[in-house]
């Protein structure tokens, strides 16, 4: 199965919350790629759109790096009902998967939160665990220096990558395998995630960057594909 082309798929892509997570320097380092693919792109520094009905059914892709905040009622229910219906969803680290800490609706629909890095900055292993699937496909087991991500996910998702935890800064997790990366439908629509991307320069690992736009292209086609099935994950 070959990735979507991103020519002419409209993208919503909002940006804020902590800064530490370089949400400016994200558009900065993605937007120019994403036109360069071909995708009409909207970057917008807060979550209004998401309560826009009319506009969010013209979305093809919502791209989030929105760490902590918070989202109201208003947006959080606007852009479940959009992926639901079939817009993607796509983004990395904190800033999908640690953007409304209270929201537990919102976190079903992504898939996992984040509850800990410990050690915080620190070298560490990726395992690329499926080699069939095209946003992995042909990549090699990598290494990262940055936070390592122990999240709470879903089991309900197919996973792509993993990381073993050591037990040095937690040694009641020695040994623990945690999903890095995943793709999962919520509805009709395509999430997918990626936990690498503290900052940007973790992005200059060639296989990090590789992973997060295979995966955008993934994720741009829930409305122009049909969804996708795979058996209880492995992990």
């Amino acid at each position: 199965m070959e990735l979507p082309s991103l020519k002419g798929r409209k993208i919503l892509y909002t940006y804020g919350g902590w800064t530490g997570h370089e949400p400016v320097q994200s558009v900065e380092l993605f937007k120019p790629w994403l036109e360069q693919e071909g995708a009409i792109v909207d970057a917008v520094d807060n979550l209004d759109p998401y309560t826009d009905k009319a506009y969010m059914k013209e979305i093809d892709l919502v791209i989030q790096a929105f760490t902590m905040g918070k989202i109201s009622g208003a947006q959080e229910k606007g852009l479940i009902s959009a992926v639901s219906s079939g817009c993607g969803l796509a983004g990395w680290h904190g800033g999908l998967c640690d953007s409304f800490r209270q929201n537990t609706n919102y976190q079903f629909m992504t898939g996992g939160q984040w509850v800990a890095h410990p050690g915080g900055i620190i070298d560490y292993h990726v395992q690329v665990t499926d080699h069939e699937d095209p946003v992995t496909s042909g990549l090699s087991d990598f290494d990262m220096h940055s936070e390592q991500y122990y999240l709470h996910v879903d089991p309900n998702m197919k996973v792509l990558a993993t990381t073993e935890f050591s037990g040095k800064h937690a040694p009641w997790i020695d040994g623990c395998t945690m999903p890095v990366v995943w793709k999962k439908m919520h509805g009709s629509g395509r999430v997918f995630y990626s936990s690498l991307g503290h900052v940007m320069k973790d992005f200059e690992v060639p296989e990090a960057l590789e992973i997060m736009q295979r995966g955008i292209l993934w994720a741009s086609a829930s409305k122009y594909a049909p969804s996708e099935a795979w058996k209880k994950p492995v992990y």
